[in-house]
């Protein structure tokens, strides 16, 4: 090996020095010495700490809301909202779909199927196959249970009207605990409740009746299109007087524990048409 090669071998690797010297006196306020291999390691640590730092404050803290593209919260507050709604509006599109399918088996003289059932269960249309295989086997049961209703029923004719395109909202959110019986003496429906319950208007209408009765609480009339008349009784209190306007979900009243009769807090829901009581539960899904 020559001499050249030897020395060249031998040398120490250089060191460099970053110094920040005083203007006047030249004395060093800071200085860094290193080789080029630590100045590099150096750099690129510090650099790895800022990404690290920078991913941490943008990925937890508000600032990733700077971000564009990224939602902020009224977006995000915006975008459940619409869910939510839309989830509601196809929920009231089956109920739609459920009450057009029930009004045209009504029609045919077939049985409506349960809407209960129905929205609680994914196979619609397989509970639709299974009731109509099972319409020959039940035709004289349907028959007979015609007959009992017309034999009872306060309507002269004993007809079920036919209320197409019209959606009902529910009066509240509970529990039927006796159906509507006619024949019984029960044309009407009572809907167990939370004390206080917001009772709700099921269609547009107008207050025809707001009065107080020992027997029954608070009573509220509503009178609709198509000669249609919604009676709620044993509220605690009425928010609506006789002849405001009221739409379809509009709250009228609370529901409660009034009147002699009542024997816990509930609705008593009344639904006539063209004078005659009409089964509730074939419209409103409670």
């Amino acid at each position: 090996m020559s001499e050249k090669n030897k020395r060249n071998r031998k040398r120490p690797p250089k060191k460099y020095l970053f110094a920040i010297l005083d203007n006047e006196t030249h004395d060093y306020l800071y200085a860094i010495r290193g080789t080029r291999r630590a100045i590099i390691s150096g750099l690129s640590g510090i650099a790895a700490l800022l990404c690290v730092l920078t991913f941490c404050i943008t990925a937890f803290t508000p600032l990733k809301r700077i971000i564009p593209g990224y939602p902020s919260y009224s977006t995000e507050r915006e975008a459940v909202e619409n869910a939510a709604k839309v989830d509601s509006l196809e929920r009231r599109m089956r109920v739609m779909t459920l009450q057009l399918t029930n009004i045209q088996r009504i029609i045919a003289g077939q049985p409506p199927l349960p809407i209960d059932s129905l929205l609680s269960s994914p196979g619609v249309k397989d509970r639709e196959k299974e009731a109509s295989a099972a319409e020959s086997d039940a035709d004289s049961i349907l028959r007979e249970k015609i007959d009992s209703i017309e034999r009872y029923s306060l309507s002269p004719s004993g007809e079920v009207p036919q209320l197409e395109g019209m959606l009902f909202f529910p009066p509240v959110k509970g529990v039927v605990t006796e159906s509507y019986n006619p024949g019984k003496g029960h044309p009407f429906v009572d809907i167990a409740v939370q004390d206080n319950s917001a009772v709700c208007a099921v269609l547009d209408g107008t207050v025809i009746a707001a009065y107080w009765s020992d027997e029954t609480g608070y009573n509220i009339h509503l009178q609709h299109a198509n000669d249609l008349v919604s009676i709620y009784k044993h509220n605690t209190k009425l928010l609506r007087k006789v002849g405001d306007k009221v739409s379809a979900g509009a709250t009228i009243s609370l529901a409660g524990d009034a009147g002699n009769l009542s024997t816990g807090p509930h609705l008593h829901f009344e639904l006539w048409h063209g004078g005659d009581p009409i089964d509730p539960a074939l419209y409103i899904n409670f």
